[in-house]
């Protein structure tokens, strides 16, 4: 279940500028660049929470699932983050949902990267006590031979996965 307002909630549609200034971006710069590109005006969606992960141990995750060659899976790390729509009646169904997750991940299969992941899952929200709605978890999950390669193809996944969720968007 996606809380769209729980109690450390920071509207970045209104103030994209601080998402430079979220925990987790401090940690990954690109995470900050994909949230203000996905709160932007012409953005289908917000975000309601984020987190990021350094380290993902090794039994967490399978190098084949993120396309990985052999030895490049020494160390691994991950994100996600908690979308949801900027229009009523853009997920109304699950199937809408499902048809919007299916239209990212074909545009993002002709995007060449490897080591990493993206998972999406649809979860329901409350985007108010009194609205419930359908929104999406993204889950970002890159490996590398070093965690400085791990956390680049994390960054290049988040543009990607920005890029493909949100075309016409920009920074504003």
């Amino acid at each position: 279940m996606i809380e769209a307002q729980w109690p450390g909630f920071v509207d970045l549609c209104r103030n994209p500028e601080r998402a430079w200034h979220l925990p987790e971006a401090a940690q990954l710069p690109a995470l900050a660049e994909a949230l203000a590109k996905l709160n932007a005006v012409a953005s289908p969606v917000w975000t309601s929470k984020c987190d990021f992960w350094p380290a993902v141990e090794p039994d967490e995750f399978d190098p084949d699932e993120l396309d990985a060659p052999p030895g490049c899976s020494a160390h691994a790390m991950g994100c996600y983050i908690d979308l949801l729509p900027r229009s009523d009646r853009q997920w109304a169904m699950p199937a809408k949902a499902a048809a919007g997750c299916k239209h990212v991940c074909s545009l993002l299969r002709a995007v060449p990267l490897r080591c990493c992941r993206l998972d999406l899952v649809i979860r329901r929200a409350f985007i108010t006590p009194e609205h419930l709605d359908l929104g999406i978890t993204a889950y970002l999950t890159s490996c590398g031979p070093s965690e400085a390669e791990a956390a680049q193809t994390l960054q290049d996944a988040l543009a990607a996965f920005a890029d493909a969720f949100c075309p016409h968007s920009t920074l504003q």
